[in-house]
């Protein structure tokens, strides 16, 4: 006699043959290069599939293996990374490539313990690997799938609580053989049919079975518990020489922006009234530009107001003078695409040339 966990990963695997999603970095089965599932999955995190694929494209077009992965320069990954946003990801993709390369010959390991001892790969990414890739069946617990098992069970706890139930939950519906081919299927499910707000249930391989469909509780469940927001508040600088260059440096505090190309800024939590010390110790022509800029990050809210400051020749040299132990140097404008700049210096280089224009 059959199980119920198996009914139903049954039931969501004869749904997937019929409307599983076709995606440039999935195969039906076991996908036959880990590398693909790898990229994607940490690109996936956090960000909407729209918004990977045609990352994705560019990235695989521009390092197509590991090995050409592991011997690019940080900046060059960067770069392809642009605008993707949580740059933390692309430089453990980077370590993580080299560290392959450098010990395994650039082979994944085919466990799941020997995986999660990969630098730069936790939990989540490992379980994507050992299912998709090597068809294990090891479940893969993400926002969809989490969603889908705590309305399928009925599980109302906080997701901060019941997250141990819930994979629990997960492992005991994966089924022994066709593994990546459930993993695909129960991400499909919660992307495309058990949605955050409106899920087509009628649509819902899993409707006859699922607690808070029976409830009448779909939309109270899951109970997820968001990050408090912080405001903070600061200054961004544009510092121009007599050639109209401006100067740039790469960002060295540790953070989601670790590594990248900004123009300097500094923000504080609370009012601007904390904003007394001047981050630059020069004269030179001060003025306002632009409207204040506001960026909103994970947990935090942040309001730039711009400021423009015009250097002499000789300022520019006491200034460097200054600075010459945080690097940094100055740049034409036209050469800003050679470098990594953050979505957010990149709305202060459109909101400059709008002050131009």
């Amino acid at each position: 006699m059959k199980s119920r966990s198996t009914d139903l990963s049954g039931a969501l695997l004869d749904w997937y043959d019929r409307s599983g999603r076709d995606l440039p970095w999935r195969m039906r089965g076991a996908h036959s290069d880990p590398y693909m599932v790898w990229v994607s999955e940490i690109m996936l995190q956090q960000t909407t599939i729209k918004t990977v694929i045609p990352y994705f494209h560019r990235f695989m077009e521009r390092f197509p293996d590991i090995q050409t992965l592991s011997k690019a320069d940080i900046e060059d990954v960067f770069l392809m990374w642009q605008g993707l946003g949580y740059y933390t990801r692309a430089r453990k993709l980077h370590e993580c490539a080299r560290y392959l390369v450098e010990n395994t010959g650039g082979e994944f390991p085919k466990t799941h313990g020997e995986l999660l001892k990969l630098p730069g790969i936790g939990p989540y990414t490992a379980a994507s690997i050992s299912s998709l890739a090597f068809d294990l069946p090891v479940a893969v617990v993400d926002g969809n799938v989490i969603r889908v098992i705590s309305r399928l069970y009925g599980i109302r706890e906080s997701t901060a609580v019941s997250l141990p139930k819930i994979r629990e939950k997960a492992q005991s519906l994966m089924p022994e053989q066709r593994a990546a081919d459930y993993t695909s299927a129960i991400m499909d499910l919660g992307a495309t049919v058990c949605a955050p707000k409106n899920p087509d249930c009628g649509s819902c391989p899993f409707s006859e079975s699922c607690a808070a469909l029976k409830e009448g509780s779909i939309d109270q469940i899951p109970l997820i518990e968001k990050l408090q927001k912080v405001d903070k508040i600061g200054k961004l600088f544009w510092i121009e020489n007599e050639r109209g260059d401006v100067f740039i440096r790469k960002r060295t505090e540790k953070g989601l922006l670790h590594g990248l190309t900004e123009f300097p800024w500094s923000a504080v939590e609370g009012g601007r009234e904390q904003l007394d010390d001047i981050l630059f110790p020069v004269k030179g022509e001060w003025e306002s530009f632009g409207k204040s800029i506001r960026h909103v990050f994970t947990h935090i809210d942040l309001e730039l107001h711009l400021i423009k400051i015009r250097l002499s020749k000789d300022e520019e040299a006491g200034f460097l003078a200054h600075k010459r132990n945080e690097g940094g140097l100055f740049v034409s404008k036209n050469k800003f695409s050679d470098f990594p700049f953050s979505t957010l210096m990149k709305k202060i280089i459109k909101e400059e040339a709008k002050q131009k224009g």
